[in-house]
């Protein structure tokens, strides 16, 4: 299916690796001019060099978007480089590698997992919003978690971000509904990823369900009713997240905003 990007222009935050990196590679292999950001210069190169090998139209920005002054330059430098940008893709955020209790949290750390995540969403969408709204086009995709309608006894400052973008999501699709720009959330379930897996193992070791060289396949079908009873009996894969978000980004999806798309294998079923 042609999905009609060839020509718009993308800029997917936090993308030098993890969902926000595949998100880049199928939007490039799909014919969008994409820029690829993150904070360090070495991962961001990479991905970047590794699109252009494969054909893909595509430059990297590197920068912190908790910090005023540095959105504003790289708002510039992306207008520089592509022109308006048509699509956006908030991925940027993440937990911040910790995860406190109840027992532990304090308030400045629900502060700092606001600022990287829900502020860095603001700050990028309302420098690159308006020219959507002039052009009369535009596609603004905010990627949350499950945690935000799920949300664990643990790092309660993480859902309460992700719950706040899905909110977010919700007010702007309807403020600029009217201008063909749309906004919508996506919230990734139990995905594959280095990090998971190593946890899949570590856990698979201690209670001798397998070693070094059993199968991540084997590992996954073992170790995965411990963490989560997913209908689907398997964790997502980058791809299937970046191909829906692919499909939200294009023209074909112009009549879909102010959702919440979950994609979690069934975890979390609802009409």
């Amino acid at each position: 299916m042609d999905l009609k990007l060839r020509g718009k222009h993308a800029w997917v935050t936090g993308s030098s690796k993890g969902i926000g990196e595949a998100i880049a590679r199928v939007l490039a292999h799909e014919g969008a001019t994409v820029i690829v950001h993150g904070r360090d210069r070495v991962k961001t190169e990479h991905v970047v060099s590794s699109i252009a090998a494969q054909g893909g139209r595509v430059h990297g920005l590197i920068g912190d978007l908790t910090e005023d002054e540095a959105v504003e330059r790289l708002v510039v430098e992306a207008e520089r480089l592509v022109g308006a940008v048509d699509i956006l893709v908030n991925n940027a955020g993440g937990s911040g590698g910790t995860k406190e209790s109840w027992d532990t949290t304090q308030p400045s750390s629900w502060s700092s997992a606001y600022d990287r995540n829900v502020l860095a969403a603001l700050r990028v969408t309302t420098h690159v919003l308006p020219k959507m709204r002039e052009a009369k086009w535009g596609r603004v995709i905010n990627i949350s978690s499950l945690a935000a309608t799920m949300p664990p006894s643990a790092a309660p400052d993480y859902s309460a971000c992700k719950a706040a973008m899905n909110a977010m999501t919700a007010s702007l699709a309807k403020a600029v509904a009217a201008d063909g720009v749309t906004v919508n959330a996506v919230s990734p379930g139990t995905i594959h990823s280095s990090t998971l897996e190593d946890r899949f193992r570590e856990v698979a070791k201690e209670r001798d369900l397998g070693d070094a060289a059993t199968s991540w396949k084997d590992i996954e079908r073992a170790v995965l009713p411990m963490f989560a009873q997913i209908p689907l009996g398997r964790v997502g894969e980058l791809d299937e997240i970046a191909n829906a978000i692919a499909f939200l980004a294009s023209p074909l999806a112009g009549y879909i905003t102010g959702i919440n798309l979950r994609i979690d294998g069934g975890l979390s079923p609802s009409l």
